[in-house]
C-alpha cells in the first residue's frame, strides 16, 4: 500500500527489567503484512512481555514499539483507540468472560468500539464464528460449555470481531491434543492466506513452527539470536536452538533423550 511502512508491527531497541532483572537487553524486529511470523525462545525469555508491549499493554523501560508506523507509548488515546480496532488479540488462556455467552463474549469488541444495531451486531457474531470454526449451536452456550478447542476458536473469534489486520496470538496450541492443535494450526494458516492477516504469535510448538510459519524469531538472553525461515534457523549452530529442536522433535515422537 502506498505510504505504508515496510514493518506492521515493529520493535527497536526494546530494553525490559522486571522484578529487578532484565528480561530484555536490546530486542529489536519487524513484521511486514502479510507474514505469519512465530517468536520462540525458552522459559523466562519474555516472549509473552514483548507481546504484551507490542500492544500496548506493557511499557518496555527503554526502545520503540510501533504498530503500523505508529509508536504505541507516544500515541495520543484517541489515536491509539483507532490502532486498537485493527489488531485482533488472542490471550495464552483465552481470557473469555466467564460469566457471558460465547456471542456476548464476540460482541464485546462490537460494543466498545461500534455502534451497530442488536440484529446486525448478532449477524456480525454469527459470521465470525463461522471464520473460527465454531457452530452457531455455540453461540449461546458458556465457555465452561465447550471443549477447549472450542474455547481457542471463540476467543480467536473475539479476536476477529473488528475485522483485523493483525492478529497477536499468545501460544494457541498451548493446552490442546495435537489433532485439535493441527486443525487450529490450518485455520490460522487459512485465516492468514485469504483475508490477508498479518500474524504474530509466540509458540512452544514445533508442529505450529513446520506447518505453517512462514519466518521464526528466536528470543535468548535478552535479544533476538536468530530470525529467518524455519529450516535456515533449525540448521544453526547455535546451543539453545540445536537442543530446542532436537529436544522437541524427540518429544514429538514420544522418545527419551535423557
Amino acid at each position: 500500500m502506498s505510504g505504508e511502512p515496510r514493518f506492521l508491527i515493529e520493535a527497536e531497541g526494546i530494553r525490559t527489567r522486571l522484578g529487578g532483572a532484565w528480561v530484555h537487553e536490546d530486542v529489536s524486529l519487524g513484521v511486514g503484512r502479510g507474514e505469519l511470523v512465530a517468536l520462540i525462545g525458552g522459559s523466562g525469555t519474555g516472549k509473552t512481555v514483548l507481546l504484551r508491549e507490542l500492544i500496548g499493554l506493557l511499557q518496555p523501560t527503554a526502545g520503540q514499539t510501533r504498530l503500523f508506523g505508529v509508536d504505541v507509548w507516544q500515541a495520543e488515546p484517541e489515536r491509539l483507540n483507532r490502532l486498537r480496532r485493527r489488531f485482533g488479540v488472542l490471550f495464552q488462556d483465552g481470557a473469555l468472560f466467564s460469566s457471558l455467552s460465547v456471542a456476548e463474549n464476540v460482541a464485546a469488541p462490537l460494543r466498545e468500539h461500534l455502534k451497530l444495531s442488536k440484529a446486525l451486531r448478532r449477524e456480525v457474531v454469527e459470521f465470525r464464528l463461522g471464520l473460527a470454526g465454531l457452530p452457531l449451536a455455540a453461540a449461546d452456550k458458556r465457555p465452561s460449555e465447550l471443549s477447549g478447542g472450542m474455547r481457542k476458536r471463540a476467543a480467536l473469534a473475539r479476536a476477529l470481531a473488528l475485522e483485523p489486520e493483525i492478529l497477536f496470538l499468545d501460544e494457541p496450541t498451548s493446552g490442546l491434543d495435537p489433532i485439535t492443535a493441527r486443525a487450529f494450526d490450518e485455520l490460522v494458516r487459512t485465516l492468514c492466506d485469504s483475508l490477508g492477516l498479518t500474524v504474530f504469535m509466540t509458540t512452544h510448538d514445533l508442529d505450529t513452527l513446520w506447518n505453517i510459519v512462514d519466518r521464526v524469531i528466536v528470543l535468548a538472553a535478552g535479544r533476538v539470536i536468530a530470525d529467518g525461515p524455519v529450516a535456515e534457523v533449525a540448521r544453526l549452530d547455535e546451543p539453545w536452538i540445536r537442543s530446542y529442536f532436537l529436544a522437541t522433535a524427540a518429544r514429538s515422537r514420544g522418545l527419551n533423550i535423557g
